[in-house]
């Protein structure tokens, strides 16, 4: 797939929403936990019941390595059974990258993720953008030949992100700086929407950065991060898209996979509460825009 064929699938949905399968042993269902020989099969067992629960009313997943990585080994067996489910099941599928701290890392990651027989087939990553372009380059050969897509985060929705993403530096916010070397590596691709394989991840909860990032960069595509963060909403997120409605996607984050806890639920209508958070989070999401 490509980013392409996720502005497609946006846009025959209507729904701008992508599911996140990101959770503690905590956060599940306590009757999934008692039914299941393992905490690793108990997580893949919620992520495949919300698959199938939601597929063809929400366009894409994105799914955390870590999350499966600290289950150990069944977790990781389990990440690349789900993984392969999700693209079985038609979803655009983008994964948080493992921990990437220096350059060998980086062609490491991109060789092994990216490759035709990896074991953890995906369509995008999620990559840290300040370790500098040098991490971000070894991912760019795929990009260009293999239908596949990035998304550097450069702005997050943790409370303390201002402390550091949110500093000026020769004029510009330093996230902002950080997204300019994103559009840099950017050049030269783009699909027949216009919009390039390297994309940008930004929060929910910082508008102004939204609003900035889509005026700045109309080719790059945003991945709106933090749905269910402090302070974000669903006029937020709407400055992320253009005047069509394109060039983004909001994570819907906790706000989906643990609405059960939300809804105070036992747990039993986990299904159920996912199902009804989506529907909330895409008419809450229409109000401020039309996909056209």
């Amino acid at each position: 797939m490509s980013i392409d064929t996720l502005q497609e699938k946006i846009r025959k949905t209507k729904c701008p929403v992508m599911l996140e399968l990101a959770a503690s042993v905590s956060e599940l269902p306590p009757h999934i936990l008692s039914e299941t020989p393992s905490p690793a099969e108990g997580y893949a067992r919620v992520c495949r019941e919300l698959l199938d629960t939601l597929k063809g009313s929400v366009p894409a997943v994105r799914v955390s390595f870590s999350s499966f990585a600290l289950l150990g080994p069944e977790g990781v067996a389990q990440l690349s059974a789900i993984l392969r489910y999700a693209k079985k099941l038609g979803y655009y599928v983008t994964l948080d990258a493992p921990e990437i701290l220096g350059v060998r890392a980086a062609e490491r990651t991109a060789a092994a993720i990216f490759a035709d027989d990896s074991a953890f087939p995906c369509d995008s990553l999620i990559l840290l953008s300040y370790l500098g372009t040098d991490c971000v380059r070894p991912f760019l050969n795929a990009c260009k030949s293999a239908n596949k897509d990035i998304f550097t985060a450069i702005r997050t929705a943790n409370r303390s992100a201002p402390e550091l993403q949110d500093l000026l530096a020769g004029g510009r916010l330093v996230h902002i700086a950080a997204a300019d070397l994103v559009s840099r590596c950017a050049d030269g691709m783009s699909g027949k929407y216009g919009y390039s394989p390297v994309g940008i991840m930004s929060a929910a909860n910082a508008p102004d950065s939204l609003r900035s990032l889509r005026a700045k960069y109309p080719r790059l595509f945003l991945l709106v991060d933090g749905y269910s963060a402090v302070g974000a909403n669903a006029k937020n997120c709407s400055y992320a898209f253009d005047k069509f409605g394109h060039g983004a996607i909001v994570c819907g984050g906790g706000s989906i996979l643990r609405s059960w806890q939300q809804a105070q639920s036992d747990g039993s209508d986990y299904l159920k509460q996912a199902e009804a958070s989506v529907e909330r989070m895409k008419r809450n999401l229409l109000r401020y825009l039309t996909i056209l």
